[in-house]
Formats: structure tokens, sequence, C-alpha cells
């Protein structure tokens, strides 16, 4: 009989899996890191070969660290980094250019173009989404018009593409499956929000030929089966894809309309599910599928944030004023504040609600006195910022006001960020006893398709909370701090 739900979580900056057994314990777990590719300032890349082989590699360390094997494994859940895409043969998976990542910026004028020509309407209408070099439909566009390999022969049906859900699908069914699911598909720009399908008038705007991309199917059903692995035996059924963020949703059972979310990662990300109806915003967020599972379908308001914890790793690698990422809590509480010290952490623009994406980071107050721990502190500061921002456009959106935040990623871990957050916020903020929520989620989705869980109310039995924080800041503190941000984001 099988024990685990394997869990494959390939995100921005390396792959975690996790074996996760009925009572939600984690009992494998393998990382590996990717490698980052920045061929000119804005652009950013990974190489098809690293996102795979780090598969590979992580499925190899979460086995060994549970002492299990494959034939212990009931079903698979795949949960990625969304916005990525790529473009692949489809008869032996070679490609002729790497994955343009989310964060890529090359795409700017492009997204400025549609905005002259008055597009936006329509895209937000039709998808849920703003006209950002964020999505993947103009990256997809820049590949066909780019890469001389892929446009001589994508008419041909040489070539199939789609984002990293899609490719590691066809990899791990041995070329046998090119599908996605509906909440990787609502983030390229390309599907209808309301129908799940991919929109004519919207491929033919972005020249992108129906034929190249994925079929779309719900997020919990059996995709396909492992066939001609090296890591995996033949024959496990891939049962559960959904995009991180969205994973991350449901893996912090928020199932109910009004629960929310933010995971803390590279980026930062805060989702509120608002039912069975779409919200299209007011203030610039996101509207997207949360999940479609067994004919119901539910919809997320979201907030992204583009640099989170990739601001903590700026400081080690780029400045190198800690050797190691858990090394900034100390560096920032070895000051009482953070001087006045404002950090803008615009890397490679601004996300919501602002959408800017020609900003850039800025160290705003610095003195002579300003010290390291100053900076650390003001870093960790803008992470709370950018979702106290996102917080307040989400309730003005929905009308939902929230009652509590569920955290997550490697960020959430932080204890003086998550006190700083629920202090800004003034709400309770929630931290799972299991951080890894993303893929969690992709595992619970994939685990209940099979009857590996028979129930949601098993599911939140085993589910558990490791610590709740509580608002204890002082109102004109809180205030003084939000009007410091405020006078400083105004500035960019």
């Amino acid at each position: 009989m099988s024990k685990y739900v394997l869990a494959i979580d390939q995100g921005t900056t390396g792959t975690t899996v996790l074996l996760l057994a009925k009572d939600l314990r984690v009992v494998g777990r393998g990382y590996t890191e990717i490698r980052q590719i920045y061929p000119q300032p804005g652009w950013v890349e990974h190489t098809p070969a690293g996102i795979w082989g780090s598969v590979g590699v992580a499925v190899k360390k979460a086995f060994a660290s549970a002492h299990a094997k494959g034939k212990d494994v009931a079903a698979i859940g795949v949960t990625n980094q969304r916005e990525t895409c790529l473009f692949w043969d489809r008869k032996d998976g070679h490609t002729a250019h790497n994955a343009i990542v989310w964060q890529c910026r090359r795409t700017a004028d492009r997204c400025e173009r549609l905005k002259v020509l008055g597009k936006e309407p329509l895209i937000q209408q039709r998808t849920g989404l703003v006209v950002d070099p964020y999505f993947s439909a103009t990256k997809l566009q820049w590949l066909i018009e780019n890469v001389k390999a892929i446009r001589n022969r994508i008419a041909e049906g040489h070539w199939i593409a789609g984002t990293v859900d899609s490719y590691l699908l066809w990899k791990l069914t041995g070329g046998k499956v090119h599908a996605t699911d509906p909440t990787n598909a609502s983030r390229t720009s390309l599907m209808n929000l309301r129908t799940l399908r991919w929109e004519p008038e919207l491929l033919g705007l972005f020249n992108i030929p129906s034929h190249v991309l994925p079929e779309i199917k719900s997020n919990s059903e059996v995709f396909g089966v492992t066939k001609g692995l090296s890591f995996l035996p033949d024959g496990i059924p891939i049962a559960g894809i959904a995009g991180d963020q969205q994973a991350a949703l449901f893996g912090q059972l928020c199932i109910n309309q009004g629960d929310a979310k933010c995971t803390y990662g590279t980026g930062a990300f805060l989702l509120i599910n608002t039912g069975d109806q779409p919200v299209i915003s007011r203030q610039r967020l996101l509207s997207s599928v949360a999940w479609q599972r067994e004919g119901d379908i539910r919809y997320a308001l979201e907030g992204s944030i583009f640099i989170s914890g990739a601001a903590v790793q700026w400081l080690r690698d780029g400045l190198g004023i800690i050797k190691k990422s858990d090394e900034v809590t100390e560096l920032a509480l070895s000051v009482k504040d953070s001087g006045g010290v404002v950090f803008i952490p615009a890397f490679v623009g601004l996300g919501a609600p602002y959408w800017k994406s020609h900003a850039r980071g800025m160290l705003l107050g610095l003195t002579r006195g300003t010290t390291r721990g100053h900076i650390a502190r003001a870093v960790l500061e803008a992470m709370a910022f950018q979702v106290w921002d996102i917080m307040r456009a989400t309730e003005e959106d929905s009308g939902i006001r929230v009652t509590s935040l569920k955290v997550d990623g490697g960020a959430a871990r932080n204890d003086f960020l998550m006190q700083f957050q629920s202090d800004l916020l003034e709400l309770e903020v929630i931290r799972p006893r299991i951080i890894d929520t993303t893929a969690l989620g992709v595992a619970l989705m994939a685990g209940l398709n099979t009857n590996f869980w028979r129930t949601m109310g098993a599911v939140r039995d085993a589910w558990k909370e490791e610590r709740r924080f509580r608002p204890k800041m002082k109102a004109d503190e809180r205030l003084a701090h939000i009007q410091r941000w405020k006078e400083a984001i105004a500035r960019v």
C-alpha cells in the first residue's frame, strides 16, 4: 500500500520536493537551487535543463531523507513559478532558448504600446490581469519574434509552449501529455477567466498560435502517469497541478470566501478567496482562478510583490553585509528601529498596486549614523509595508473585511517580520506547522483526487497552526510607520 503523496514545488530560486504522510507529516524533503541568469539589466532567465535537472535531484534527496522508494508514492502533485514560460520541441523536448522568468522585464516597452493602443481594458475584462511584462503572453510573443529556430518552424507544429507546469508534466509523462491547469493558464493573459478556455481574440492580439498551447484541465484530476524516468517508476499518477500561489491558498485551507493568505518567498503574494465569482479590480490587483475541482470553480484576488525574500539575498550576495540569510533578524534587532531608513525594493519594477515597470530600488533616509542594522531592518519592514498596501487595496476592491491572515514561505519563519506584519495590519497572523504550504496545497489536490485523503474533513483535522501573532503596536507608532512608507513610495 502506498504511503505518501509526492509534491514537486518548482520555484524561482530552486525546486523543493516533499513526501507527505496521511497525517500531513513531512517525512521526506529535498531541495536544489537553480541558476539565475541575467543576460542584461532587467532580464531574467532559467535554463530548461536546469529546471528539469533540479526536479530529479530534489526527488532523490527527498527519498533519501525518508528512506523511501518510488513504490511508496500514491500520487504526484506539481506546483510551479507561474508566469515563467518556454518553448520546446514536441518530438524530443529540446529547447531553442532559455525559459523567460516571471520577473523578467524585457517586454516592458511592448506592454506600454498595448496600453497606448487602448488594449488594457479588453485584457483586464477577459483575463482579470493588468498589462505588464510579468505575464506570459508578451514573453511567448517575444520568443516567437526573436528566436529564429522557433519563428521559422512554429507554423508546422514543430514547437509547443507553456508555463513550467506544462513542461514538467510533459517530461514526467515521457512526452505523452501537453496540458496545464486553470490557475497557471489564468496568469498568461491568454485565458478567458469565465470560460476557462484560451481566448481567440487575445491569441490574435499577441500573435500566438493556439496549436502551441497546452490543453486546460482542472486542478485535481489525473493528468497522466510517470514514464521513462530515472528517479521515479512508471505508472505513478500526476493527479494535481496548480500555480504556486493558488496551491498555497489551498494548502492554507483558505476555502471560504474572505479567507486570505500571504506567501513570503522570492516575491510576496497576498491572495483572498472571493468565492465563485471573479472580482475585476479597480485598484490594479489581479483576479485569477483559485482552483477548479470536481466542477467547482473558485476565484482569488491577488496582489503580487516582485521582491520580498529576494531582498535578503541581495543583502547577502549583493552588499555582503550578512553571510547567511538567517543572520538578517539578529542584525535587524541590533538597532531599536530603522533610524529613519526606508527601503523600496523595486529591483525589477514595482508590482501591485503600483505596476511601475521602470521603477528601481531606493534606500531613503540615510545619514552618517546609518548602520548595517538599520538597512537590514528597513529591508524586513519593506516586506510588511508592501503587504499592507495590498491588503488595503484588496479590501476596497472586494468589499470583504479580512479577519486574519495565514502566512507561509521562507520569510514567514521570521518572528520579527511576522509580528511587524501583524502590527501594521492590525490582524492576527497565523503561521502553520507546515511552512511549505505551496507544496502541501498541490499534494492535497493530488491526494484528494486519488482518495489518499478521502475527505476535506480529514485534511482539516490534520492541519495544525504553529504560532499566532497578535497586534500589539500602539496606534500612533503604527500610523507613523505607515506615513513614512507612504512618503517614500510616492518618490518612486
